[in-house]
């Protein structure tokens, strides 16, 4: 049993790596043995490559389910195979370049350790928190870049079904402004709803919201809603309540709530690029001053 659980467990030599490094070490491995070891177990062959059982040490997660475990074992074997013929018919078909492809190889090596130390220095230096008036300043001098692609909307949606009781406590509840109100309707939603939005000073895509509904019908959305800010609509077995506090249309100017999430996405991802390039610059200069290289020329 301990001896097939570590066959499910060995599988995934990392899945991205396990698909170079299969291709390219498993085909160059030596297969001798020395004498007291033990013989390696093969899993696969193609032509004269052969996949060995350590080749497929840490795929599997410790705790997968053993359905999982042998799933992840099947795909990578096959994509071994696949990726083992795609290289045998491309050496048969093109004459490579072997040291451009050397070249090339310990290009992407370096490229991808160059990689993984800016992102671990991003992350270890990033200031992730983004002031309401950083959002505000970019929001301000940014403005063309946050046209609404949609219908959006501020309001109170609810769902329920027909046979839902006191409707017409509801419809008071939904007419009236004052915070007592506010909590009775919020308590008959959670009651009898279905579904509900009850946050009316959170901006949402009006066709997302009435998806599923009577009103995704309309035909022309931009109309009706300059016309209307309640309406109440009948489907097969659901009621549906809408009331619209405020609306903006496409190719209006987004609000800033409504992208303030999207501005603070921005602005972090422009602080790792920032922190990538100084990471960069730092190192040269410090090795200039430290005469770690230099260039000859004639």
């Amino acid at each position: 049993m301990k001896r097939s659980n570590y066959l499910l467990r060995t599988a995934c030599v990392g899945i991205w790596v396990g698909m170079l490094a299969s291709c390219d070490y498993l085909s160059l491995r030596n297969e001798t043995v020395e004498p007291g070891e033990d013989v390696p177990v093969k899993v696969a062959r193609v032509n004269d490559e052969f996949l060995y059982q350590t080749d497929l040490a840490d795929i599997v997660p410790v705790d997968a389910a053993p359905d999982d475990s042998a799933r992840l074992v099947k795909r990578y074997i096959d994509n071994w195979i696949r990726k083992q013929l795609l290289i045998k018919e491309a050496a048969s078909n093109i004459e490579f370049d072997q040291q451009e492809l050397d070249r090339k190889i310990l290009d992407y090596r370096y490229a991808l350790m160059v990689y993984e130390y800016e992102k671990y220095y991003v992350n270890s230096t990033l200031n992730r928190e983004v002031s309401e008036e950083e959002i505000k300043e970019y929001y301000e001098a940014n403005k063309d870049n946050f046209e609404l692609k949609q219908n959006i909307i501020r309001g109170i949606f609810i769902k329920v079904p027909k046979e839902a009781p006191r409707l017409n406590k509801l419809r008071d509840y939904l007419k009236l402004d004052e915070e007592k109100d506010r909590e009775l309707l919020k308590s008959y939603c959670y009651r009898f709803a279905t579904d509900f939005m009850l946050d009316e000073a959170a901006w949402v895509n009006f066709e997302e919201l009435v998806v599923n509904t009577p009103l995704m019908s309309i035909p022309n959305k931009v109309q009706w809603l300059k016309e209307n800010n309640y309406v109440e609509t009948s489907g097969d077995h659901y009621l549906y309540f809408l009331k619209i506090s405020d609306h903006k249309i496409s190719n209006e100017l987004s609000p800033l709530e409504f992208v303030s999430d999207q501005i603070k996405t921005i602005i972090i991802n422009k602080r790792k690029t920032e922190l990538a390039a100084r990471l960069e610059k730092e190192i040269y200069e410090k090795a200039q001053k430290s005469d770690v290289f230099e260039i000859y020329t004639e």
